[in-house]
């Protein structure tokens, strides 16, 4: 901040604490202060001040940046508000006074705004039990009906987009360096930047499919509960990313990550999980659950970064500094842990009886997570080629399907899994299962190896399962099951009883993918 402008900030932030100041009637100001902004809320009136400062990501240090800016402000949240932003302030001095307006000559702008009671506020009505399900319903397709408005066409250079997700990441770790040591976890805090990284590294083409399923638009940028209000002339979203478009354009996910990972801050995960998931449905957008930790870990990181920054403001008095620093190794912790959730390989068994969906569920499952799907059948088939056949003549459980060849078959498939995992990858199993010594010996793997692990059982009915048989009939299938064996695999097949239910989802698979995948993806939460 240059000296001057520092000193003339300063000068008018004190006139303006003042209700003197302001030419409509203010009993007292009440005034609110963050790492960039000065905001006075003076009756029913409250105004924004840029601070004359420069941050790398923001750069308020001229009067027509500044000036730029508030106008900026206004335009893009007029996008999420009704009558809240009400303009643009010049500030104009005369000696060595400030006016609102008036003919002097113009020293500052301040961003114009209707007061929003913070009684309405998401983070007051979260904390006094005041938000319901028809709340957090109302939000969500208010989100989804946001984003859809954005017209714009995915990012021309996707390579370009992608590397401003890793600049997004990667600059909250680097400005964040300095304050690492006696006052936060260097460990931990390395490991999460070590974890981002290869996260990216992995899942390149997750990020490319979202651009190119037009999951990227100009979003909010801050969508936190503090910047929310239910108020009696609708919801009102305020305070959004004026002052630089790659923190606003991005993947829709990484703005819900945000409002997520707050609620989660504040300790209502539940009402977390089903914004997520009315969103998700609203939207038509199950797989927001693929990055939706990786997102929620870059915004603690961003909440990090931010407090680090006010930390080392020379006006922060001893109990903000003590709140704050209890805050940022909150959002640390929080970090990590959404760190562990997107790095720890899972192992997603997508079982049940023959035609009842796995191949087609475990394909979309393993496009959606760019993980690999393995299937038992062409396992098999490579451990045994067979000659041509009528597979409805083939007698149930003998030759390449005898009980020895079974369980070479599955000790085949969970060595490929484990080889998986050990790459730091998840996997896919499809297979049946249907035998519990079966699945006994993948639960044991995913323990051997720390991974997670969910059993997604595909159920459909049995005249449902009967006419998807039939309809092989005649046609070249990498399975063999047909409805001659039908009655015998549902003899032989040995109820999931003995799985933990957090580790076991049934998914009925006559209802559309989306509604599938929405059943599924939630679990990586």
């Amino acid at each position: 901040m240059k000296i001057r402008e520092s000193a003339l900030q300063e000068a008018l932030f004190k006139q303006m604490r003042t209700p003197e100041f302001y030419p409509h009637p203010v009993h007292s100001v009440t005034v609110c202060e963050t790492h960039i902004s000065m905001v006075f809320l003076a009756g029913d009136v409250v105004y924004k001040i840029k601070k004359s400062v420069s941050l790398g990501f923001l750069d308020f240090t001229t009067l027509e940046n500044r000036r730029h800016f508030c106008t900026r402000e206004v335009a893009l949240n007029r996008r999420l508000t009704n009558k809240v932003y009400l303009g643009v302030s010049e500030i104009t001095q005369k000696g060595d006074r400030f006016y609102l307006g008036g003919d002097g000559t113009v020293v500052e702008y301040a961003v114009r705004m209707r007061k929003l009671s913070e009684t309405c506020s998401m983070k007051q009505l979260l904390r006094s039990g005041k938000i319901g399900n028809t709340d957090i319903d109302r939000l969500a397709m208010m989100l989804s009906e946001f984003y859809d408005s954005d017209t714009s066409d995915s990012p021309p250079d996707m390579e370009a987009a992608f590397e401003t997700i890793r600049q997004n990441c990667d600059e909250n770790f680097k400005q964040t360096q300095p304050w690492l040591g006696s006052l936060f976890d260097g460990d931990c805090f390395q490991s999460v930047w070590s974890r981002t990284g290869a996260f990216l590294d992995r899942q390149k083409p997750l990020f490319f499919r979202r651009m190119e399923d037009k999951r990227f638009r100009d979003c909010h940028g801050d969508l936190r509960t503090g910047h929310i209000y239910f108020t009696d002339t609708g919801i009102q979203i305020i305070d959004c990313i004026e002052f630089n478009d790659r923190f606003r354009y991005q993947d829709v996910g990484a703005d819900l990550g945000f409002l997520v990972m707050d609620m989660e801050f504040l300790k209502f995960s539940a009402l977390a999980e089903q914004l997520l998931s009315a969103y998700a449905g609203y939207a038509h957008d199950p797989e927001v659950y693929v990055l939706i930790s990786f997102y929620k870990c870059y915004r603690a990181m961003v909440r990090f970064k931010v407090n680090c920054i006010r930390l080392q403001e020379h006006d922060v008095s001893q109990q903000e500094r003590n709140k704050l620093l209890e805050q940022t190794k909150k959002y640390l912790a929080l970090s990590d842990g959404y760190a562990d959730r997107f790095s720890r390989p899972r192992i997603w068994v997508i079982c049940g009886m023959p035609a009842s969906g796995k191949s087609t569920l475990a394909q979309a499952l393993s496009l959606a997570l760019n993980i690999r799907s393995i299937n038992s059948d062409v396992v098999r088939k490579k451990i045994f080629p067979a000659p041509p056949t009528d597979p409805g003549n083939m007698p149930f459980e003998k030759g390449i399907y005898s009980e020895t060849a079974t369980s070479r078959t599955y000790d085949t498939l969970l060595s490929l899994a484990e080889k998986e995992v050990l790459k730091g990858n998840s996997v896919v199993l499809d297979a049946t299962f249907g035998r519990e010594k079966y699945r006994k010996q993948v639960v044991s793997l995913a323990e051997k190896l720390g991974a997670g692990i969910l059993f997604a059982e595909c159920t459909v009915t049995d005249p449902v399962l009967q006419e998807r048989l039939i309809m092989r009939n005649g046609r070249h299938t990498v399975s063999d099951a047909r409805i001659s064996h039908f009655q015998s695999f549902k003899n032989r097949f040995e109820p999931i009883q003995k799985i933990e239910t957090g580790h076991h989802l049934k998914v009925n698979t006559q209802a559309s993918m989306d509604a599938c995948l929405s059943k599924i993806l939630p679990r990586m939460l």
